[in-house]
């Protein structure tokens, strides 16, 4: 599966109704995902990572509050 080609992230969308405050998303890729004022997670910067960095963050997120949408906005993740 590791050969597969992966689509391009295109979106990275927080539900914010979801978002516990958890910050996985930004141990794993800082610089993309900071916490705001209500501790939520909000997106800083979508290319300060890669693609697979992002991704692996979105898969971190203990509640799936991260949804990626490739470049044609169809969801990658969470399916």
């Amino acid at each position: 599966m590791a050969d597969q080609i992966q689509p391009k992230i295109g979106k990275i969308v927080v539900d914010r109704e979801l978002c516990i405050g958890a910050a996985t998303c930004i141990a794993v890729a800082p610089g993309v995902f900071e916490l705001d004022a209500e501790n939520k997670a909000i997106v800083l910067d979508p290319h300060a990572q890669d693609d697979a960095t992002v991704r692996a963050a979105a898969e971190a997120c203990p509640v799936l509050a991260i949804s990626l949408l490739d470049e044609q906005g169809n969801k990658m993740f969470p399916k």
